[in-house]
């Protein structure tokens, strides 16, 4: 994601009159998990979420060259795991071997790469998922959503697979990428349905763009990563957004609870 400094960027003004409604609650979606305070993209993590609060869990998933399902942001285990090499050359027993929480801390040993399936068995009836297809067939996560009963969650991926899941699971929640111009916003919602459009970077982020998606029913989940503090999150208020994907859910909860923001 392309990063930019939100104090280079005018904030719409606001008078007294236009505050946030007391009844607005911003959805809080945690990045891989509390990765703060565990291994990004485990169990621990989900749990770590879960606890402080969260609306929705970030998770990667990718397949493995035996057709399971884990949770991997990069394509290959070296940078999270003690092992080498890329997810869909390894089978799942080879994965699961690795130790995915040493690289962490080393009170983290032990600790596994999780399947899809369990992180979604973790959360099921306490959040709902963000799921991010980094290497998995559509139609396979939209079965594997419907079977963990988690048909609540949101998909990001690319329009096209995004349809071809929609296909699978007519129930399926498809969240696409918010299409660089307001204009463009109709035709996305009129071909996918989505409830929910993604703005991945801060530099799509407008009124304008927030306000278009709101007129083709969607809400907006921003990735807040590139500005993750208080004057990211405010700009990102002020633009209207329903949603923000963060680093630091423990703080940014904090902060919208102090304005009424958060349950």
């Amino acid at each position: 994601m392309v990063g930019l400094a939100v104090g280079s960027i005018a904030s719409p003004a606001h008078s007294a009159s236009e505050a946030p409604s007391p009844a607005r609650r911003i959805v809080v979606i945690a990045h891989r998990g509390a990765h703060q305070m565990a291994p990004e993209n485990t169990l621990p993590a989900i749990r770590a979420a879960i606890d402080l609060g969260v609306d929705y869990v970030e998770v990667d998933v990718q397949q493995t060259k035996d057709s399971a399902f884990v949770l991997m942001h990069n394509s290959t285990v070296d940078a999270r795991t003690n092992g080498t090499g890329a997810v869909r050359d390894l089978t799942l027993a080879q994965i699961r071997a690795l130790d995915a929480g040493i690289r962490f801390d080393s009170s983290f040993a032990g600790t596994r790469v999780p399947t899809f399936d369990e992180a979604l068995a973790l959360m099921r009836g306490k959040v709902a998922a963000y799921v991010d297809i980094k290497n998995a067939p559509p139609d396979s996560i939209a079965v594997i959503l419907r079977r963990n009963e988690m048909l609540a969650s949101v998909v990001y991926a690319h329009p096209a697979a995004l349809a071809a899941m929609r296909r699978v699971e007519p129930a399926l929640r498809p969240m696409p990428e918010y299409p660089g111009a307001p204009e463009a916003v109709a035709a996305l919602a009129d071909s996918l349905r989505p409830d929910v459009i993604a703005i991945s970077s801060l530099r799509r982020l407008t009124p304008e763009a927030v306000a278009a998606c709101h007129a083709a029913g969607a809400k907006v989940f921003l990735d807040i990563m590139a500005s993750d503090n208080p004057e990211g999150w405010n700009f990102a208020l002020s633009c209207g957004v329903d949603g923000l994907q963060t680093d630091r859910p423990a703080e940014l909860i904090a902060f919208l609870r102090e304005r009424g923001l958060h349950r």
